[in-house]
């Protein structure tokens, strides 16, 4: 930390040093910028220490404890013996070790000052940092706000003890044995996943809106509950919570119908505020929405001249390589290099649960609002006629929405790994692809990648494995 008497001057300070703001600082220093990266907590934020690599790293446990139930049905007798979470937490943390060290490494060799700190916007290209040692000043042409978000809660819903939070859950000493999951999201129906591989005799989702994943397409929608339903992971959907009461070995949640759920945990995944309270942007006259930085989607400048704002602070999809994508933008647009803007329904969104669930673009709803219910084509391609997903032994579909006699505006698919195909379902949309385009391409043979070309052949007019 720099002494309390220096004001030290940057090009570009940074507020965060999460996906955004670490990303904003290394591209901005490779094109000859000085920059300070401010961070109160750890390099990597919320994403590398308590949000996407700690769970995946847990999914990918869970798909290994289903193993032994997957091998019987292939002639191989496999036992699980036992799920030892210490040394399951062990290999979560050494994960995330080794890629923060890695991070650590980029940041020190990328000419970049890291300043450790609570830092505060206390003017219009200032930022003052309270640390260990002291509070130091530092004053930047432009500024980067890149503060990232935190788990959120209901009103009258206080964490503690049996009702926890996803950073909570990710450190719990043991699989709960009948968890009740409040959201059925993203991070609900991942926890709902690991859970249920791991050994939990009965787990319980609810969600008031109508579907789980409800930002995704409804067919996704339904296809997941399906197969959760068949996983024997439980749902309410459609009822909102009104209560939750802890007892003395567990926790009891009442549904605004009357409706009572009774298990050992309850997670609160209700989604992911911004991280922007008691920072000064406000008083600094940047435009604000319930806690949220209101930044230009052309250049994600705020109204304030020469102050930026990136990932889950600015209103959009929160996720990690949306911020990351953000700050290298964001960097280049202060170089004066006129970056291509980036296009909000191009960013591509994973779910990680079993099956997992991948689209990008359009829904089938969100295409017809665009360009009129007419106006729009879609198809499902079933992997039942899939050969490496019926190796896998895996069931679900892609799904292509297209513009009537125009691009693929969509693509949504549901599968066993099905993950892995968000690449080329990204070059689809991103490039307007034509259905003819992709159906001309040649898709290896026997992969999951074939489902692609094989559903654009189907919407081309040229089906194979299916019927139109």
């Amino acid at each position: 930390m720099a002494d309390n008497s220096t004001d030290q001057k940057f090009d570009i300070v940074i507020v965060g040093g999460g996906s955004g703001g670490y990303s904003a600082a290394l591209r901005a220093a490779q094109l000859g910028k000085s920059v300070a990266l401010v961070e109160k907590d750890k390099l990597g934020g919320t994403c590398l220490h308590r949000g996407c690599v700690p769970t995946k790293t847990l999914l990918h446990v869970a798909e290994m404890a289903e193993a032994p139930a997957d091998a019987r049905a292939l002639g191989i007798d496999l036992t699980l013996n036992n799920i030892d979470v210490d040394k399951m937490l062990s290999f979560k943390d050494r994960t995330i070790s080794r890629l923060y060290k890695g991070l650590q490494g980029l940041v020190g060799s990328g000419d970049i000052e890291y300043v450790e700190g609570f830092g505060r916007l206390t003017g219009k290209n200032t930022v003052e940092v309270t640390g260990e040692n002291g509070t130091t000043i530092l004053t930047g042409e432009n500024i980067v706000l890149a503060s990232g978000s935190f788990s959120k809660t209901l009103p009258g819903l206080e964490l503690g003890g049996r009702i926890i939070d996803s950073e909570m859950a990710l450190q719990l000493p043991e699989v709960p044995k009948n968890p009740i999951i409040l959201g059925g999201g993203v991070i609900g129906v991942e926890f709902a996943s690991v859970w249920k591989s791991l050994g939990a005799e009965s787990v319980t989702i609810v969600e008031g809106l109508p579907n789980l994943v409800a930002n995704e397409d409804e067919a996704l929608s339904k296809g997941l509950e399906r197969a959760f339903k068949r996983r024997k992971i439980k749902y309410s959907l459609g009822i909102f919570f009104e209560k939750a009461e802890q007892t003395e070995d567990g926790v009891k949640v009442t549904l605004a119908d009357g409706t009572e759920f009774e298990g050992d945990y309850l997670l609160v995944a209700v989604g992911r505020g911004p991280n922007t309270k008691d920072m000064g942007y406000e008083e600094q006259g940047i435009e604000m929405d319930r806690g949220f930085v209101l930044a230009n989607k052309e250049t994600l400048e705020t109204n304030v001249k020469g102050i930026y704002a990136v990932g889950d602070i600015v209103p959009g999809l929160q996720l990690a390589h949306r911020g990351f994508q953000q700050g290298i933008f964001v960097a280049e647009q202060i170089a004066g290099l006129n970056p291509e803007p980036i296009n909000e329904a191009h960013i591509p969104r994973v779910t990680y649960c079993e099956p997992n669930v991948g689209s990008v673009g359009l829904t089938e709803k969100q295409a017809k609002e665009k360009f009129g219910e007419d106006k729009v084509e879609s198809y499902e391609y079933n992997l039942g006629g899939n050969g490496k997903s019926q190796i896998l032994g895996t069931q679900g579909f892609v799904k292509l929405v297209r513009e009537k006699d125009g691009p693929i505006v969509g693509v949504h698919m549901l599968g066993a790994r099905m993950s892995e195909q968000i690449g080329e379902a990204q070059l689809i949309v991103s490039w307007e692809a034509m259905p003819e385009d992709v159906a001309s391409l040649i898709h290896a043979h026997p992969t999951q990648n074939e489902s692609l070309g094989e559903a654009a052949l189907a919407l081309a007019g040229k089906p194979l494995h299916s019927h139109a």
